[in-house]
């Protein structure tokens, strides 16, 4: 058996981005860590906060609740700021994640690693998908981190199929679904969203974990905006969109697997 530490930017992306993965690892019997580098502090203020509570308390116990839907054994926090959205002044703020330095960032999440005797450590692509500030810096301190570490752990890329998604796009505008975004647009750093099919390694099957995957979602309920959108999705449209989760592995040679990274017959 494995252990894997999922490094996520804000509580919330694990629901979204690798709670399949996450769900599947645990019910095999591995050990499954997820770190936050942030308390999602610049995230949606729900109507209900209290008047005592801050929304990084609420969101902390939203990420514990979800990490009882997956079956994730430890949750741990690096303790940083929500950098917020590219240009906001939260960018700026000298405790936000995007602007500790590097080697700090990597140091508090080797530690976790070493901790852990991790086998395994998944973060983002180069652009975090859709160029968050935050979701930017996990791709730096993922690696940074696996270099500390005392035994290095293998690395992946939790990212999104660009090719998959432009697909899905248009079968919703066929459809007459309304209004859709073009992943070939520019996102929050001005790079599409994702990475082309032909950049990735791993397409992992985690479509016998869909309710899960939506009750990891429901957990983090403060972020009505984004988790109302997913949750008003028709069953089939996300089955789709989340029933598969996609993985870049530096040095495995081109081309994509449609497998289970932690299984060995498949590396």
């Amino acid at each position: 058996m494995s252990t894997i530490v999922f490094f996520h930017a804000h509580p919330d992306d694990e629901s979204s981005q690798t709670a399949g993965s996450m769900s599947r690892a645990s019910d095999e019997g591995h050990r499954v860590v997820v770190v936050y580098a942030t308390g999602g502090e610049h995230g949606e203020v729900p109507d209900d906060l209290g008047p005592d509570e801050t929304l990084a308390a609420r969101r902390r116990a939203e990420a514990e609740a979800s990490a009882r839907i997956t079956g994730t054994a430890r949750v741990a926090w690096l303790g940083y700021h929500d950098s917020g959205m590219t240009g906001w002044e939260q960018n700026t703020d000298p405790m936000s994640f995007h602007q500790a330095p590097l080697d700090e960032a990597a140091a508090r999440l080797s530690t976790i690693l070493d901790e852990e005797d991790a086998d395994v450590l998944v973060g983002y692509d180069w652009h975090g998908s859709y160029g968050h500030p935050d979701h930017v810096k996990v791709h730096a301190v993922t690696y940074a981190a696996a270099a500390r570490a005392a035994r290095a752990p293998r690395v992946l890329e939790e990212t999104m199929n660009r090719d998959v998604m432009r697909t899905q796009m248009q079968a919703a505008r066929d459809a007459g679904m309304g209004e859709s975004f073009d992943p070939d647009g520019p996102m929050d750093d001005g790079n599409p969203m994702g990475m082309p099919e032909a950049e990735l390694h791993w397409a992992v099957d985690v479509s016998g974990y869909i309710e899960r995957i939506r009750a990891a979602m429901q957990a983090h309920r403060s972020q009505v905006s984004d988790i109302g959108m997913f949750m008003s999705m028709p069953p089939e449209v996300f089955a789709a969109a989340f029933g598969t989760e996609y993985f870049i592995e530096r040095g495995r040679p081109a081309g994509m697997v449609h497998g289970w990274f932690l299984d060995a017959s498949s590396r």
